[in-house]
């Protein structure tokens, strides 16, 4: 595992794309409320306050190696392929590289729950 070894695992990858699309969704979130078509985004909005949480929660359940873990993960790939797809309805650069993100972190969630 990542911090304390030096080999690096699909898990390690997966805890990096979370933490990646935490942050993104975070970050996105805050430039949406900036947008002046706010009210149109509310739903986005929302979603992406779910990922950015489930992302965060992931990570963390991955790192502390929890049995629930793979559990975790696949609903943590279900809101990301959901927060991109809301994403994707705003043709703004942040909502489009956000989407691009979740969709990456999807993958390495679906990937983590396959090992």
């Amino acid at each position: 595992m990542g911090v304390l070894s030096a080999s690096p695992t699909n898990m390690d990858y997966c805890i990096e794309a979370c933490l990646k699309c935490a942050r993104a969704c975070e970050e996105c979130t805050t430039a949406c409320l900036l947008e002046p078509d706010v009210q149109a985004r509310i739903r986005c909005i929302q979603t992406l306050n779910d990922c950015a949480e489930i992302c965060f929660q992931s990570a963390a359940y991955m790192s502390r190696n929890s049995t629930f873990a793979n559990q975790h993960c696949q609903i943590c790939a279900t809101i990301c392929d959901a927060c991109a797809v809301e994403c994707e309805k705003f043709k703004d650069n942040h909502c489009q590289e956000c989407a691009k993100i979740c969709r990456e972190c999807a993958e390495a969630c679906r990937n983590m729950v396959s090992s």
